[in-house]
């Protein structure tokens, strides 16, 4: 118990003090937009904030595949809030996230200085977030997708959405599924699923009271979309990437220096 406790102490007051440091960051950058009159590519500071809170929050990432080398819809599934800053960490990106995220105390702030895109789960937004997430990527930002629509408790992929995903089209940009998988003495972590009514306060002590999670991250081949494409059969295929990826992370053997063998992703799928 004392252990957890100092723990706990510790991981919270390093926390703190870089939500201090992202704070001020996130205040310097908008000074400067003002001065200089032009705005700031941001996702550069945001990822190394993102890296900042994954280490102090006790995240031993694994990271395989290829990072994108020019702006990629990724969609990933998703089944904490902690994979935000995990995720945010490996690639410079823009999150699409459900709107009640930008009233949460400080966090919805960063949330909003980073550039994060909100929409708001059946409001009828999605045509406005399509267009926002084809006009980021025309920019040349990429921007992650969780097509779940929720989260799930990590030991499966709920299914795909694929009303968001013609923005890569639009934007001529290919798609890029990310599978994230959470492990814990070797089994799936049951302390990282952010689901129900749980939280955020009560699930991040949880979850720093107990000794650091493995995490691991595939990054898929991308694939490549036109204006024709099928997006929900799309979706399904995407899916299926992204399961196939979470089952081998949980049915692999953590040996030292081992290093899963994950599925390649599926080839393209022809437009009709």
């Amino acid at each position: 118990m004392l252990m957890r406790t100092l723990r706990l102490g510790g991981r919270l007051g390093l926390f703190a003090i870089v939500l201090l440091l992202c704070s001020l960051l996130a205040v310097a950058v908008s000074l400067t937009e003002w001065t200089i009159r032009r705005p700031i590519d941001r996702t550069p500071f945001a990822r190394a904030c993102f890296q900042l809170a994954s280490r102090c929050l006790g995240f031993q990432v694994n990271v395989r595949g290829q990072r994108p080398d020019g702006p990629v819809m990724l969609v990933c599934n998703h089944i904490s809030w902690s994979d935000i800053p995990i995720l945010g960490s490996i690639v410079p990106l823009r999150f699409l996230s459900k709107a009640e995220v930008r009233n949460w105390p400080v966090i919805g702030w960063l949330a909003k200085q980073a550039g994060t895109l909100f929409i708001r789960r059946g409001s009828g937004q999605a045509a406005a977030a399509r267009e926002d997430i084809a006009r980021t990527l025309r920019e040349r930002q990429s921007v992650l997708v969780f097509p779940e629509g929720t989260t799930s408790v990590g030991i499966t992929v709920l299914p795909f959405h694929g009303r968001l995903l013609s923005a890569a089209a639009e934007a001529g940009v290919p798609i890029l599924p990310m599978t994230i998988g959470y492990r814990r003495d070797n089994h799936p972590d049951p302390l990282a699923p952010f689901i129900g009514d749980d939280s955020f306060d009560r699930h991040l002590v949880r979850l720093l009271r107990q000794p650091a999670v493995t995490v691991d991250v595939v990054l898929h081949e991308p694939v490549s979309v036109a204006a024709n494409d099928d997006f929900q059969v799309l979706a399904r295929q995407l899916r299926a990437t992204v399961e196939d990826g979470l089952q081998t992370i949980h049915n692999c053997p953590d040996k030292p220096g081992a290093t899963p063998d994950y599925p390649a992703s599926r080839p393209r799928l022809g437009g009709a």
